[in-house]
């Protein structure tokens, strides 16, 4: 039974496309809570080819987010991945929902002020997406020695915009909105959060940038490695 979990493990990694790697063989001490494995985002279920809770990354990106890592530990946190590479057949998942109209299971949640028919007009969502060349990472910090708190998103009830302690459990430091909130409160610099938020935004930015990402201004937490080495090409290898 070992050898076979053995030989299974070693297949998963030798099933990656060349270039791209597991965050935990990189860097093992970055938390991972990657939302689109369960219910806990904004469809409310599973999506689309997301058969392991595992961060996938283009080596650089991933190589690239080590380097923070270090930095990070030493002034008391760690990063924490929510999204990764995401698979173009998550992407096409994310459309199919966008286009059913009565399923609004997730709106008081996640996007309580914007029309589902406006995600796309508005940025929050595209028919093709920077994960799936696999340079783009979502993250936050949290302090060293916390975990993931459990929680049932779709029994608590809780509203991405409000204060860090009616969100829904999260052991990120208050970035001002929950992970995947689509409203203007999510912006890097938008300065309705406070400026104790501002800063925190502002440091993880600073760290990022540091080691070559560049942030998305409309989402506080999603960035992508300037030099990434698939700009053109765009992968659906499932996660697993």
């Amino acid at each position: 039974m070992i050898l076979c979990v053995a030989c299974s493990n070693k297949n998963e990694r030798e099933s990656l496309p060349e270039g791209f790697s597991f965050l935990s063989d990189i860097a093992s001490s970055i938390q991972q809570d990657i939302r689109y494995f369960g219910n806990n985002n904004f469809l409310g279920r599973p999506v689309a080819g997301y058969n392991a809770a595992a961060c996938v990354l283009s080596t650089p990106a991933a190589e690239a987010l080590a380097l923070v890592q270090e930095a990070v530990i030493t002034i008391g946190y760690s990063l924490k991945v929510y999204d990764c590479f995401r698979p173009q057949r998550a992407v096409d998942d994310f459309v199919n929902w966008a286009a059913d109209a009565d399923d609004q299971l997730m709106q008081s949640s996640y996007y309580p002020d914007v029309p589902k028919d406006e995600l796309f007009s508005r940025g929050y969502i595209a028919e093709r997406s920077g994960h799936s060349r696999g340079s783009t990472v979502d993250l936050t910090l949290v302090p060293l020695g916390t975990s993931v708190p459990l929680a049932d998103p779709l029994s608590a009830g809780f509203d991405c915009r409000a204060p860090v302690a009616e969100r829904f459990p999260d052991n990120s430091i208050d970035m001002g909105t929950g992970y995947d909130c689509f409203d203007l409160r999510s912006h890097t610099d938008d300065i309705a959060v406070g400026a104790v938020v501002l800063q925190n935004r502002h440091l993880l930015r600073d760290l990022m940038e540091a080691a070559g990402f560049t942030n998305y201004e409309q989402e506080w937490w999603h960035y992508t490695l300037e030099d990434e080495p698939f700009p053109e090409q765009y992968f659906d290898f499932p996660i697993q």
